[in-house]
């Protein structure tokens, strides 16, 4: 027979136990499996998501790269009324002096947008690097997405996202955000790929990836600055109920990718395609005359193609910021 002094040891064991299990568990319910003790979400959007309350991600690099101070941050601005004007939390997403933020404040965003491009674009393999050295990064689509799933935010929205460049199938320079897309549950809404990458390439990639690329109201890809590109998709939505049930099927399936919806720019704000166009094979051929790379290349490219439009391109930039 058990002595009482073993009884009440293994009581107390068992009551012990039992409290670090409910403490464990408080632990789990306060701090979710997903999260990181590295990254720092701001007190409305942390509540939001305990709450239920739809969020928004929101890139920072064309805060930094994407734009000219002061049009960056009230860009910037007038995206988060946009997401706060139509009942979500918007989450703009950066690091700042190596921590990584989910949520700014308007005093960094406005630190942001005056760092312009002395803040580092920071795609997904910077991450460790901006952080390990305390840099401050403004993030891409593909570590926005990251950061986004890490807290649990399912949904982000940008202007356009990467994708092959021009000539890919000799330099092997494609995004990481098209890997991204097939490896992380985020849907991203986008006005869709920068033309000046190769869009074609670029939706073949992302059928590699495994991603469902949607366009909204149409089947033809819009090309960023413009409603088409040429390029045709399997995949239409007519509403935002369509857009909903696209990314709730695929995050109940357990894809474990995530979904790209295209939505035009408005007619009346499209810039002319063929001045577009010409532009942009003005500025290819200065990039490789200047051998300018890498991730160099973007914000070059849609400066010199700004220029040589007569703002027209930037003025749908902002547009679709």
């Amino acid at each position: 027979m058990a002595s009482s002094s073993s009884l009440s040891s293994s009581s107390s064991s068992s009551s012990s136990s039992s409290a670090v299990n409910r403490l464990s568990n408080l632990s789990n319910h306060l701090r979710p499996p997903n999260s990181n003790a590295l990254v720092k979400v701001s007190a409305e959007v942390s509540e939001a998501l305990s709450s239920g309350h739809p969020v928004v991600a929101l890139e920072s690099t064309i805060i930094s790269h994407g734009m000219p101070y002061p049009q960056n941050l009230e860009t910037a601005k007038e995206v988060e009324a946009i997401v706060r004007e139509n009942g979500a939390v918007p989450a703009t997403i950066a690091i700042l002096d190596g921590i990584p933020c989910v949520g700014l404040n308007l005093e960094q965003l406005e630190r942001l947008a005056q760092l312009g491009k002395r803040a580092q674009k920071t795609a997904r393999r910077d991450i460790a690097h901006v952080v390990a050295t305390k840099r401050t990064g403004a993030t891409t689509v593909s570590a926005t997405m990251f950061f986004s799933a890490m807290v649990g935010i399912p949904v982000f929205v940008t202007g356009g996202i990467g994708g092959v460049h021009r000539h890919g199938e000799h330099t092997m320079d494609i995004s990481s955000d098209l890997t991204e897309l097939g490896k992380t549950p985020v849907a991203v809404v986008c006005a869709g790929v920068k033309s000046i990458l190769d869009i074609p390439r670029t939706l073949e990639y992302l059928e590699t990836q495994g991603v469902c690329v949607a366009v909204y109201k149409t089947y033809e890809f819009p090309a960023f600055f413009t409603q088409t590109s040429g390029c045709k998709v399997p995949c239409r939505v007519d509403s935002p109920e369509e857009c909903a049930q696209l990314i709730d099927a695929n995050k109940k399936l357990n894809l474990g990718n995530g979904v790209l919806i295209a939505v035009p720019i408005p007619k009346e704000h499209s810039a002319s395609g063929s001045l577009i166009e010409s532009a942009i094979q003005r500025a290819l051929t200065e990039a490789r005359e200047k051998n300018i790379t890498g991730n160099a290349e973007t914000p070059f490219l849609l400066a010199t193609v700004n220029e040589l439009t007569g703002g027209a391109s930037l003025a749908s930039s902002i547009l679709n910021g």
